[in-house]
């Protein structure tokens, strides 16, 4: 007999087949190889006993502070551990429970049922000389030749900005940003370059995302995160996708000092309202893209942890981007230029596409094709 431990089996259902289990099986076997783990904050005291027994009478598990037993405090925060077979289990049994458990079983029910979104890689283009990465920046027939490049690499999308959003960037007229955008659009329209990429525009100035709209765009990349009524009736109008960032205050004042009790939840509290704003509105929610906006209003900490806890925001059903490209957090882990933080980016993106995220927006399109492609290889083995 020999024994060794395996690390993490990314197609269980995959790996059961080939084992040669039985059919019945495989699904039953799949949900009990997946830990789950989950933050509940301030659960009710008599909910947090009641589930606690519900979770130790099915094998899992809920972690709790001392003091709840004997109801010291009418609130406590809470993580509850098990497989996804337990966690199944639990969203129907709590269903019956009083004290607010009820609620928290339909929300275990939605993390049950998250879609699953083919992986994409995101080229940025930023037509202006002010975007903080220098090797970004590109001009009319230079901005058309680097998409063109980036097509060739294996870009899924080309999102093109001409306004910077940099911490401190100054704010651009819209008739300077339609200025900038307007010859790239034209090109891409001439060219018929959109029949080889979906191409992103990242603004939220109307005129400029509807010039862009009619010149063969099917996606906008909006950071104010659908604040503007406009821009998501343009999505509507134009069927196109609409990717909704996260941002603490404005470019101007983003990084004075952010602050968060808790940024996952505050977060996904942003999210689950501008979601329902955009449905009001027509938009689909398989047409909607969440960003949680690395570096936009976020201490090192925060961007960390929202990386760590990228899964929770696929339970919305909506396709999840991140956007770590060469951006400061990595020089304040280990003290490097923009020049050289590619290492450091692969490291972001890949940890964030482990934890869910399925487009990765970055600089270096060639660099990130292959090392996806050597991630999934060795996830698939």
């Amino acid at each position: 007999m020999q024994l060794y431990r395996l690390g993490d089996i990314a197609d269980k259902k995959a790996a059961l087949k080939a084992l040669g289990v039985e059919s019945g099986g495989i699904a039953i076997m799949a949900k009990k190889m997946e830990m789950m783990y989950f933050y509940i904050k301030e659960l009710r005291t008599p909910a947090a006993n009641i589930l606690k027994q519900d979770a130790l009478s099915i094998g899992a598990e809920l972690a709790v502070p001392g003091g709840v037993i004997t109801c010291e405090k009418t609130h406590y925060d809470c993580i509850l551990i098990g497989t996804k077979k337990h966690i199944e289990i639990l969203s129907r049994k709590e269903l019956a429970q009083p004290f607010g458990l009820k609620s928290l079983a339909q929300e275990l029910k939605r993390f049950l049922s998250t879609s699953n979104y083919p992986l994409q890689i995101m080229g940025v283009i930023n037509a202006n000389d002010d975007s903080f990465y220098a090797g970004s920046r590109f001009q009319a027939k230079d901005a058309v030749a680097r998409i063109e490049q980036m097509i060739d690499e294996g870009a899924d999308i080309i999102d093109i900005g001409a306004v910077s959003s940099r911490p401190g960037a100054k704010p651009v007229s819209e008739l300077v940003e339609l200025e900038r955008i307007k010859p790239i659009c034209d090109a891409i329209a001439s060219k018929g370059l959109y029949e080889k990429a979906v191409f992103s525009i990242d603004s939220y100035t109307p005129t400029v995302v509807k010039y862009a709209l009619e010149s063969g765009f099917t996606l906008i990349n909006d950071i104010t995160g659908a604040s503007d009524e406009a821009i998501i009736n343009l999505a509507v109008q134009y069927h196109a996708k609409l990717c909704i960032m996260h941002m603490q205050g404005t470019p101007q004042t983003m990084q004075r000092n952010p602050h968060y009790e808790d940024v996952t939840a505050e977060v996904s509290a942003f999210f689950e309202e501008r979601i329902a704003k955009c449905e009001a509105l027509g938009l689909q929610r398989e047409d909607i893209i969440l960003d949680v906006g690395i570096g936009f209003g976020k201490t090192l900490e925060h961007n960390l942890m929202l990386i760590k806890n990228m899964r929770h925001f696929t339970s919305f059903g909506c396709e999840v981007l991140i956007g770590a490209s060469r951006k400061s957090m990595i020089d304040k882990i280990t003290t490097t230029p923009t020049e050289a933080r590619l290492p450091g980016t692969l490291a972001l993106h890949l940890k964030a596409v482990e934890n869910g995220a399925n487009i990765v927006r970055c600089h270096d399109v060639a660099e990130h094709r292959q090392g996806l492609a050597v991630w999934q290889a060795v996830s698939n083995a």
